[in-house]
């Protein structure tokens, strides 16, 4: 049987544990697209939810044939999340959104002008970030400061995952196999023609958030280190500034001891010293077991996700989620 023909808009909306969001999402969603391109679908991604968001999936696909989904064996992160559905999107271009209603579906109809103005990677820009702890907001200021300074590409200000990518785009994300996703830097990384559209973050409709501080960390580790060897090379100039500050040392000491003879040495000198060092090769030797362990994930070969079940996709548009991606 020969499969419909793509739609013009693909809307990708990871979830996780967001049963009752799915409903008013779709409740101001589907007016903004059917205003706004001439087909769509949107495909909800479960990442291994614990609640009803799977029956609240299926029951919108009931409803309307547009809505699909697939969801995980497991949870597999929002990173993968965001991989799988780019793998089973088939549109023309495809929109990237949360489904808690602070990515506001009515940017949509913006993203879909400019990108038909020629724009191939249309993101979103947060005007402000009020809607985070004061704590958080210092972090992610230091974390872009960092990724911009140190890392292979810049990030725009504000820009996230809420963004429209052109099919070429997408096609160019589906190539990357990496587990350590850090998918802003994939944006980011694949060039092609940008914009950005500022939009207000909204209060989340129900639910809390999902990244706590810990997963945040995580985040951060999985960014910088997918797009910088500086942790790695900082450590040779800390090991030649410390060879240097022995060496000086040491003159010093035969200086002192020619000048003024053998002096009893500090019993306190010596522990700190040694405390010191060795605190230093334990954080370096840290450092490369981070990377080795990326390197033994990438090596194993394992595929990205593994879907436990499909809600309305087709087939012809996705890649096999039981081989890995290439």
């Amino acid at each position: 049987m020969p499969s419909s023909p793509a739609p013009e808009l693909s809307i990708v909306v990871p979830v996780f544990n967001e049963a009752d969001n799915i409903k008013p999402l779709l409740a101001r969603l589907i007016p903004v697209l059917e205003h706004c391109v001439t087909s769509f679908e949107i495909v909800f991604v479960d990442d291994g939810s614990s609640d009803g968001t799977l029956d609240a999936t299926r029951k919108a696909h009931a409803e309307d044939e547009r809505v699909r989904a697939i969801s995980f064996s497991r949870n597999f992160g929002k990173e993968i999340a965001i991989a799988a559905g780019l793998d089973y999107a088939g549109g023309q271009a495809v929109v990237i959104m949360d489904a808690d209603l602070q990515h506001p579906p009515e940017a949509i109809e913006s993203f879909v002008r400019l990108w038909r103005e020629g724009y191939k990677n249309v993101y979103g820009t947060r005007t402000d970030r009020n809607a985070d702890s004061p704590l958080r907001r210092s972090l992610s200021r230091r974390f872009y400061w960092m990724f911009e300074r140190f890392g292979e590409t810049g990030l725009p200000a504000g820009a996230g995952d809420f963004r429209l990518l052109d099919r070429q785009a997408v096609n160019a994300l589906c190539r990357m196999g990496e587990r350590a996703r850090f998918s802003k830097g994939l944006y980011a990384w694949i060039g092609f023609k940008s914009i950005g559209v500022p939009f207000d973050v909204a209060e989340r409709a129900f639910g809390t958030s999902k990244f706590n501080y810990g997963k945040l960390t995580r985040f951060a580790l999985d960014g910088l280190m997918s797009f910088s060897t500086l942790p790695l090379k900082v450590w040779t100039f800390i090991g030649l500034a410390i060879s240097g500050f022995a060496l000086l040392q040491a003159l010093y000491y035969f200086i002192v001891t020619m000048v003024y003879g053998v002096d009893v040495p500090g019993f306190a000198t010596i522990v700190v010293s040694v405390m010191f060092l060795g605190g230093i090769q334990l954080l370096s030797l840290g450092v490369l077991g981070e990377y080795i362990g990326r390197i033994f994930a990438e090596v194993k070969g394992r595929p990205l996700y593994l879907i436990a079940e499909e809600i309305g996709v087709e087939s012809n548009h996705h890649h096999s989620p039981s081989a890995p991606r290439s």
